[in-house]
């Protein structure tokens, strides 16, 4: 069982940058992949990026790709989701997954945060 909370969400001013936590508990977490996702109202949930267990290994929706950096730290049990040049079309609720595959495909995650905001004004 993993159990998983989001922190950092919030408001920025388009161009600005926020860091957001997916703080794990759980025994069993380093054998996890984790991925960020993100929601906006009427849309469907997509993917932002995932890293692999040991962290060797990161993927970007091309919508992010070169703006946002993850990456994890095991000791602490925390991943982390770096956001830089922040656009107004990146405001959603972004969560964070667990699995032990990483996948593009939120339905293939077992363990769900509860979401944080994230409002980036124009």
């Amino acid at each position: 069982q993993v159990q998983l909370v989001e922190s950092g969400g919030g408001l920025v001013q388009a161009g600005g940058s926020l860091r957001l936590s997916c703080a794990a508990s759980g025994r069993t977490f380093r054998n996890y992949a984790i991925g960020w996702f993100r929601q906006a109202p009427g849309k469907e949930r997509e993917f932002v990026a995932h890293i692999t267990w040991s962290g060797g290994t990161t993927y970007y929706a091309d919508s992010v790709k070169g703006r946002f950096t993850i990456s994890r730290d095991n000791a602490k049990n925390t991943v982390f989701l770096q956001m830089d040049s922040l656009k107004p079309e990146d405001t959603a609720v972004y969560y964070c997954a667990a699995d032990p595959r990483p996948t593009v495909t939120w339905y293939d995650y077992d363990y769900w945060g509860q979401g944080t905001q994230v409002t980036v004004s124009s």
